[in-house]
């Protein structure tokens, strides 16, 4: 799916936020919404991305392309629910919890490896990123659903001597964005 318009306002705001905060380094999901979010970027002189597959979205089997509400109506789930079906492989011909972490943990640790004492930067997704607390604070996956990851939003994580330390979750520069430029959406 393309950015929104809205989508874009807040892809430029972001940009314009890390314009004052450098980075050694850049990962990023190769799916298009992640590449275009990081388009204004670029003219900040931030580094190219490195693109990881590992870096990619959930795949959400058979709910993949619907709204929330759809997923609702056709299997009789809540969407606040996710994060616990992914964690049982619950959800139809999707990837399981497990499985998202066994992609992502050895890129993660090598990521963090090679960049010892430097600022880098993971673009990715809503479900990566959870992924990501969860192998780094060592908590249950189905226990962020307790945390709001918003798209645009910067969640930083400092790492000394080799132990995580969350700084925040879901920084939204773009918060004072007009509501009225265009939806947000919300399809898995």
């Amino acid at each position: 799916m393309e950015l929104s318009e809205r989508g874009q306002q807040q892809a430029a705001l972001l940009a314009r936020y890390l314009q004052e905060k450098p980075l050694h380094a850049l990962y990023a999901s190769p799916m298009k919404r992640v590449l275009q979010t990081l388009r204004p970027l670029h003219v900040n002189g931030t580094p190219q991305p490195i693109i990881l597959p590992e870096l990619r979205e959930v795949d959400f089997g058979d709910w993949t392309g619907l709204a929330w509400d759809e997923v609702q109506t056709k299997f009789g789930v809540s969407p606040f629910q996710w994060l616990d079906l992914l964690e049982s492989a619950g959800i139809p011909n999707a990837e399981c919890a497990q499985s998202l972490r066994s992609r992502l943990a050895p890129r993660l640790n090598r990521i963090l490896r090679q960049h010892e004492g430097q600022h880098i930067g993971v673009a990715c997704h809503g479900g990566v990123i959870r992924m990501i607390l969860s192998i780094l604070l060592d908590w249950p996956f189905s226990r962020f659903a307790l945390f709001e990851i918003e798209y645009a939003s910067i969640t930083q994580i400092i790492w000394i001597a080799g132990r995580p330390k969350l700084q925040f979750v879901n920084l939204t520069p773009w918060r004072g964005l007009s509501q009225s430029t265009a939806g947000r959406e919300s399809r898995v």
